[in-house]
């Protein structure tokens, strides 16, 4: 006797599909980082962009290099504050809706705002009170709101890829004595990164990492054009 057949004659096995692990595992998932990466290349490439590069003197491009670092230090210090807060607020709500779940005499209310509504629209009245059971009596029933110690490693992390985020840009202009090379370096390794940081994101999504590379890329210039333009 053959196996490998069902009832259905020689239709094939299902294919098993599986979740693309993170390249890098951490507090911050791939989107947080790739997002603080662009974040901090948008801040430096927009001062750099300032530098003209013809009349550049050494005292200048040092300059450069300087208030390049100080801007991305400090906005990445206001980056991690807002993580933080962000963090903890988020863990505030959740701690209310599972405390309404418990309370109100309909849950669909309460649902509705973490189940999307074609899965919501086809739960009886008996699934959705089968469903709040389920959660209540979860031991990982959500807790009252604290400041955990993942939230401040994740807050070092993104403060930490908004500061290296300033290198690849105003580095050259530190290590070459031709600015005009310095530039071009420094535009390609930003340009680098950039894709990488799609690259990465793409991997994780399961979409073309290729592609969302590409998306990141164009993304970071169009960014950085308007806002060079707006007098950022």
């Amino acid at each position: 006797m053959e196996t490998g057949k069902g009832a259905g004659g020689d239709r094939p096995p299902p294919m098993r599909t599986q979740l693309p692990d993170q390249p890098i595992r951490g507090v911050l998932s791939p989107y947080d980082r790739a997002s603080e990466v662009l974040f901090g290349l948008i801040m430096a490439l927009t001062i750099t962009g300032a530098l003209n590069v013809t009349q550049a003197t050494a005292r200048e491009t040092h300059a450069l290099f300087v208030s390049t670092l100080s801007c991305n230090v400090a906005w990445g210090l206001v980056d991690a504050v807002m993580y933080v807060l962000n963090e903890v607020l988020g863990r505030a709500r959740r701690f209310t809706v599972a405390r309404e779940l418990r309370d109100v005499a309909d849950p669909a209310r309460v649902l509705a705002e973490v189940l999307p509504e074609p899965i919501l629209d086809t739960l009886t009245p008996a699934d959705l009170e089968g469903l709040r059971r389920r959660v209540l009596a979860h031991p990982a029933f959500p807790a009252p709101p604290r400041l955990h110690g993942d939230d401040l490693l994740g807050a070092l992390g993104v403060f930490l890829l908004v500061v290296a985020s300033t290198f690849p840009v105003a580095l050259p202009f530190l290590a070459m004595q031709d600015v005009g090379l310095a530039m071009k370096v420094s535009r390609g390794l930003s340009l680098l990164l950039l894709f990488l940081s799609g690259y990465a994101v793409g991997r994780y999504s399961g979409l073309s990492p290729v592609r969302v590379g590409l998306a990141m890329l164009a993304i970071g210039v169009v960014l950085v054009a308007v806002v060079t333009a707006l007098g950022g």
